[in-house]
């Protein structure tokens, strides 16, 4: 993975810290050809991995990406599910109407006629195709890493359901080729959990920051989990939802040895300009 990553909260009014901030940046980012300017700012500091939701508009950004060589070489490490696409579909259609529009039609029936309980039964084969109709938008575009969103991962974790977080490891590797990748907000359980079910040196983001931050378990633990390299880490949340000056925070989570990559999500080109160059810097010492 390459030493930074460019994530998308930005673009879809996520924002830890203020909700005029979420709705300013929702106002911002209406139309495409402002997320695309964004991202070519990022590819000018010399940002080549773009990590984002499977969000509906995602898909033209990846027509354009598709089509438009100055994109060569660019890469998108896609996470999902994304929550609230399928929030909104089962308060609007129910758990099968839900099912019917995002999977394939003539494979919905086979587990409509079973109704729930048959969902249920089988629900590994029905998470394969889920994962299979949220990656189609991004087919010709380099995805060497797909992620599972924290919602999932945590919820998965809490309930003791490591079936299903395995079902998503191999399926990824087996059939898309790429690396699987998942988020948590629980790094040490995560890692005990995923090591138990036989996958080591899993690939995980987790919120690594100098205040503890959405760090389940404590900041002391995560360094403890960190300096034993058991994982290919990303960090993501580093500046604790902008409670933390930029360069406090990027100087500790440059400082921790078992940190291979950085996520950050920025709108303006001077945000971008200096995350990026604090990273690099931090990165030499």
């Amino acid at each position: 993975m390459d030493r930074v990553l460019f994530g998308d909260n930005q673009f879809f009014g996520v924002n830890h810290s203020s909700d005029e901030k979420s709705r300013a940046q929702t106002m911002k980012f209406q139309k495409d050809e402002a997320i695309l300017k964004v991202l070519d700012t990022a590819i000018d500091e010399g940002i080549n991995t773009f990590m984002c939701t499977t969000h509906d508009r995602i898909a033209n950004i990846c027509e354009v990406i598709r089509t438009n060589d100055k994109y060569n070489g660019f890469q998108i490490f896609p996470c999902m599910p994304y929550a609230h696409k399928y929030a909104n579909a089962v308060t609007e259609l129910g758990y099968l109407g839900t099912i019917k529009q995002f999977v394939p039609g003539n494979i919905f029936n086979t587990f409509a006629k079973g109704g729930l309980a048959f969902v249920k039964k089988d629900f590994s084969s029905l998470a394969e195709l889920m994962i299979d109709a949220e990656l189609k938008m991004f087919k010709g575009i380099k995805t060497p890493v797909i992620w599972v969103q924290n919602v999932i991962t945590d919820l998965l974790l809490g309930l003791g359901m490591t079936e299903f977080l395995v079902t998503f490891y191999r399926h990824v590797k087996e059939k898309h080729q790429a690396e699987p990748g998942f988020i948590t907000m629980n790094l040490p359980l995560l890692l005990d959990t995923l090591e138990k079910a036989g996958i080591e040196n899993p690939t995980v983001c987790a919120s690594i920051n100098k205040i503890g931050f959405r760090m389940s378990g404590g900041k002391e633990k995560y360094e403890e989990v960190i300096a034993q390299k058991r994982c290919k880490l990303v960090a993501m949340q580093v500046l604790a939802a902008g409670a933390l000056p930029p360069a406090e925070a990027l100087e500790y989570v440059c400082s921790l040895d078992g940190v291979e990559s950085i996520l950050f999500g920025a709108s303006s080109r001077a945000n971008i300009h200096q995350t990026k160059t604090l990273i690099d810097t931090y990165s030499r010492v």
